[in-house]
């Protein structure tokens, strides 16, 4: 009796530790910014969705668990928590233990939050900060897993550098589907869904070689960020089918109450039967706010009958919480009066880099930090990532060990298909003689195409 007394309290002894250590990161140790009263060591239920009838079958990056296809058992399967009628499933990952209450997803608006484009896997990085993702909820609308390229918004801690965090909510859809109206080769764009699509060398094209592999009328999916009204910077580009419910993203213009109808760039909305998300609904829908359309066809050319209107890339408005953003500068007046994604940021006294402060500007292609004072973000962090008509750097990353190895010129990496067959591929700690299952490598690339991401340095960790 004494000893197994003795045992117990051992046992409980060591959890209280583990769970005071925040085990199962592989970030390193940070001091967090923007934390919660919820421990980066709790364990939550990974949710994913596939609204675009793929298989169902998903795994979180690290590759914990696969779908089985059940829904959520409370009926919720969307980002917000909120149901949909897009047929969805969801699937859990980790503990039920999740530490979730039946009201939500345990995410306090005075969390951090970050937003961009994906641009690495393992866990996940956004922005170049690097996410542990071992206790995240992760909502992926529109695909079966998160993949890179597609925007996502995490919430959850991060250091002052912006370097490392602890990700306790991960949510990503498409930001428009639809048919190509047109491309335009020599701008660098396509058209549809009423919206100008911008594209630059971050562009991730998963299903085409670029614009040139672009054809009018073929139906594609696509992930960005909303820049001026009517015009969106593309971040993943992938084909898809034709029949597919559309969707549609951008700034409401516009705005007539009365017959309750606005507009996305050239499409028209009517939103008189739609539901809300996202924490606005008919009443506070306002010109000027970012918002993402779900219809469930569209009947006639230039309009489009909402189902679902949702408040979209939302930022916490409380001061001091720490927010990190990519997007592109609109309503620009000077370094300390812009809009990124809607948000309005003073980068006065941000440290700049990436190129000149004199070449930011409406258009530029930016990422910001720093922390909310008074609805603004005051930024202390500032990169230069895209300028119009000189261009800018893009790098995607995959951590993890190698799969599905058939040669250095196919391989996969966090479910990445990777090519680091070219003669100017750098190899660090090793040759390409280490290439094989279960090696594992950090792959830096500067560009996918094809779905392929093609390497540049492959480092063996």
């Amino acid at each position: 009796m004494k000893n197994s007394l003795v045992r117990s309290c051992l046992i409980a002894a060591s959890m209280t530790l583990l769970l005071s250590c925040g085990g199962g990161s592989d970030g390193g140790s940070f001091a967090p910014v923007g934390a919660s009263g919820v421990s980066s060591g709790t364990a939550f239920r990974g949710l994913y969705r596939d609204a675009s009838g793929g298989d169902g079958r998903s795994a979180s990056e690290g590759g914990s668990t696969s779908a089985d296809g059940a829904s959520a058992p409370d009926g919720t399967d969307a980002a917000d928590g909120s149901g949909t009628s897009d047929g969805s499933t969801t699937t859990a990952a980790g503990g039920e233990d999740s530490g979730v209450g039946s009201g939500g997803t345990g995410v306090s608006t005075a969390d951090a939050v970050g937003i961009g484009g994906v641009d690495g896997l393992g866990s996940i990085i956004v922005n170049g900060l690097r996410y542990d993702t071992d206790s995240a909820i992760f909502s992926v609308e529109d695909a079966p897993a998160l993949q890179i390229g597609m925007t996502a918004k995490v919430t959850g801690p991060f250091n002052a550098d912006f370097t490392s965090g602890v990700a306790k909510h991960v949510a990503s859809a498409a930001e428009l589907r639809g048919p190509i109206a047109g491309v335009d080769l020599a701008g660098g764009s396509f058209s549809l869904m009423g919206t100008t699509v911008t594209t630059d060398e971050a562009t991730v094209w998963a299903t085409a070689t670029g614009l040139t592999g672009l054809l009018p009328g073929a139906a594609v999916q696509v992930w960005g960020l909303p820049a001026a009204p009517g015009v969106l910077r593309a971040t993943r580009v992938e084909q898809h089918p034709a029949n597919s419910a559309p969707i549609a993203t951008g700034t409401v213009q516009n705005l007539n109450t009365g017959s309750r109808v606005f507009t996305l760039g050239s499409l028209s909305v009517d939103y008189g039967t739609a539901s809300f998300r996202g924490g606005i609904d008919a009443s506070t829908l306002a010109n000027g706010a970012i918002v993402r359309v779900r219809a469930a066809a569209q009947a006639t050319p230039g309009v489009l009958s909402a189902m679902v209107v949702e408040a979209w890339h939302t930022v916490p408005q409380a001061s001091s919480t720490p927010v990190q953003l990519a997007g592109i500068i609109t309503d620009y007046a000077a370094l300390a009066s812009f809009r990124l994604l809607g948000t309005t940021v003073d980068a006065a006294s941000a440290q700049i880099t990436g190129g000149p402060a004199n070449a930011i500007g409406n258009g530029v292609k930016v990422e910001v930090g720093g922390t909310m004072t008074g609805g603004v973000l005051v930024a202390t962090k500032l990169m230069i990532r895209h300028v119009p008509g000189t261009g800018g750097p893009a790098s995607f990353k995959v951590i993890g060990p190698v799969a599905g190895y058939s040669s250095p010129a196919s391989f996969l990496v966090r479910g990445q298909q990777v090519d680091a067959s070219g003669p100017g591929v750098a190899f660090v700690n090793g040759t390409v003689a280490n290439l094989f299952n279960g090696a594992r490598v950090t792959v830096s690339g500067s560009q996918i195409v094809n779905g392929v991401l093609v390497a540049r340095q492959v480092s063996f960790d």
